[in-house]
């Protein structure tokens, strides 16, 4: 038996989803694909090859594919991580976070026709850009990217609000797939700020569950520390109106 990577739960309470979106610009979905689908997208992410996008202040952003980053020495990953730890106690910007590229390798033909151009296109088809369509009450939304990511010890993303229009972004997604039950002090919640700096709402890394959230809004990955014992798996990315 065939079974898709991108195969939507037709148990979602569409109308109950879009009206919890309506009033705070945000939502997590639960169960939003089939539990058979779920399992098939998140074995792929456990085979992947990862690399690593990082910034320290001016120095990036910078994506270091998987091949070139296995070649890196250990002096420069050293290298990299001070200057990332650096940057944030000095009060500038860095982030860590190891990641996959699907864009760039969909139209790169890194694998033609591999898993991860699949689910590219699943992204991109009317199922699911219908259901996004709905929930967000923005029927001018046209296409979606993607990336795969991975947050390990001492990766993290601090706080920012995905302020580029000019690039079509509309509307920021994390479809998160930890198998694992996930513990609060593990880090890699996906955070609101208000005004002031309060956290106003935080999604947990759950198996399964697609957060949808308005942009710009201030928001972050929080600090994964080295002592939790898994990575948050998520493919991440923007639905765009051009």
């Amino acid at each position: 038996m065939t079974i898709s990577l991108f195969e939507l739960n037709p148990a979602m309470d569409r109308a109950a989803i879009a009206a919890r979106f309506a009033a705070d610009r945000r939502v997590q979905i639960r169960d939003v694909l089939t539990p058979d689908a779920a399992t098939a997208l998140h074995e792929v992410l456990t085979r992947t090859r990862w690399g690593l996008g990082w910034r320290a202040g001016e120095d990036g952003p910078h994506g270091i594919e998987a091949a070139a980053l296995q070649r890196l020495p250990a002096a420069e990953h050293n290298r990299i991580g001070q200057a990332i730890f650096a940057t944030m106690r000095g009060g500038d910007y860095a982030f860590s976070y190891a990641r996959y590229p699907i864009l760039d390798a969909y139209l790169g033909k890194w694998d033609p026709d591999g898993p991860y151009d699949i689910l590219l296109e699943h992204l991109n088809a009317p199922p699911f850009l219908d259901l996004i369509r709905f929930v967000t009450g923005m029927p001018e939304l046209c296409k979606a990217d993607a990336q795969a990511t991975l947050f390990a010890a001492n990766q993290f993303l601090p706080l920012h609000i995905d302020a580029q229009s000019a690039e079509g972004w509309r509307v920021a997604y994390v479809l998160s797939l930890c198998r694992e039950d996930w513990r609060p002090d593990w880090g890699g919640y996906l955070q609101f700020f208000d005004a002031d700096g309060d956290v106003i709402a935080g999604y947990r890394p759950r198996f399964n569950a697609l957060s949808l959230f308005a942009v710009p809004a201030p928001h972050a990955v929080s600090y994964v520390p080295p002592f939790a014992p898994v990575g948050r798996y998520s493919i991440t990315g923007w639905f765009r109106d051009r």
